[in-house]
């Protein structure tokens, strides 16, 4: 059995990957007895760490929003920094972070009490994110949210607008938040159309939870990313859809771009890079942090694009070199 101190904090990171927790569950995971369990939980509050509990045979334990926030080793300050930073991650301003990201703004949301929250949002108003380029934004509350009830395995509610602009009432058991062409989407069982969906959410509005748990479905794919990429038939998420030989082996391209493109092997020291993308000047950037020369094969409109900024950067370049003189 682990000693006091691992155990505690054992116990912390499961009651922050779960809203609730039975009892009797908690207890096996950390192999110790109810009695000892509540001795720990006793040691959380100690600690500062507000555990709300429920009695009776279906009773259990759930980490809960507290007055003031647990001592995480931030101040108030720090705090809502820390929020903001992690919500701007999870849009997807530094690839291959974004899940990650999204995950510990959950964890951090959990526990600040409202008086943080509040001025969360207050920053998140008066705030304009720098983005490159155009492109369909996620508001925050609702990214947070959604995680939320995949996290809890949660039953959720939310209007939804589709692709012909066609409005619904959506009542799911979400499955997991993919980021895919830097769009988010939700996987879920559609409870309505009795099938799997997977909704974008810039077109998902008013998330509520319901309360109700459910017992996770089986997902008809190898993973939900896969499952997302199957019914976009193939395609690269956005409004063009940029396809490039890169003279660099596919091991080394994969990593600079992220998840942000399929690059696929052609041949040793050679690969393909398709992406989809609403910003041609994003494609540029991330075909140009591959360090490798690159040939396009569409669209048109990106290399006309690349034409137009290849004569700007020579016009920058000739300026330069004459005020040198």
């Amino acid at each position: 059995m682990a000693n006091t101190s691992s155990r505690t904090l054992r116990l912390l990171s499961l009651l922050q990957t779960h809203r609730y927790w039975p009892g009797a569950e908690l207890a096996d995971r950390l192999d110790v007895s109810p009695r000892t369990l509540r001795r720990d939980v006793d040691r959380l509050r100690e600690l500062g760490y507000p555990v709300d509990a429920q009695r009776g045979v279906e009773g259990g334990y759930q980490l809960a929003a507290g007055a003031s926030l647990p001592p995480l080793l931030v101040d108030d300050d720090e705090a809502v920094a820390l929020a903001i930073g992690l919500q701007t991650a999870a849009l997807g301003a530094v690839a291959g972070i974004e899940e990650s990201s999204i995950s510990a703004l959950t964890k951090v949301v959990q526990v600040m009490p409202p008086r943080l929250r509040k001025r969360m949002a207050v920053l998140r108003a008066v705030t304009v994110p720098a983005r490159l380029g155009e492109g369909p934004t996620v508001d925050a509350g609702v990214l947070t949210t959604v995680a939320q009830s995949c996290r809890d395995e949660e039953r959720l509610r939310f209007a939804y607008t589709a692709r012909d602009g066609q409005p619904s009432d959506r009542h799911v058991e979400p499955h997991r938040l993919v980021c895919l062409g830097r769009r988010w989407y939700l996987v879920a069982y559609d409870l309505t159309r009795n099938d799997w969906r997977s909704f974008r959410l810039d077109r998902l509005t008013a998330p509520d939870g319901t309360g109700a748990r459910f017992r996770p479905r089986e997902l008809p794919a190898a993973d939900a990313a896969a499952f997302v990429r199957a019914g976009l038939d193939g395609r690269p998420a956005g409004r063009y859809q940029v396809e490039a030989l890169v003279a660099a082996d596919a091991a080394d391209v994969r990593p600079r771009i992220g998840q942000w493109a399929t690059v696929t092997e052609v041949a040793p020291g050679r690969c393909r890079v398709a992406m989809g993308t609403d910003s041609l000047d994003w494609a540029l950037f991330a075909l140009g942090i591959t360090e490798a020369e690159f040939e396009v094969l569409g669209p048109p409109e990106f290399t006309a694009h690349l034409r137009a900024w290849s004569d700007r950067l020579g016009r920058a370049a000739t300026a330069r070199a004459t005020v040198a003189e």
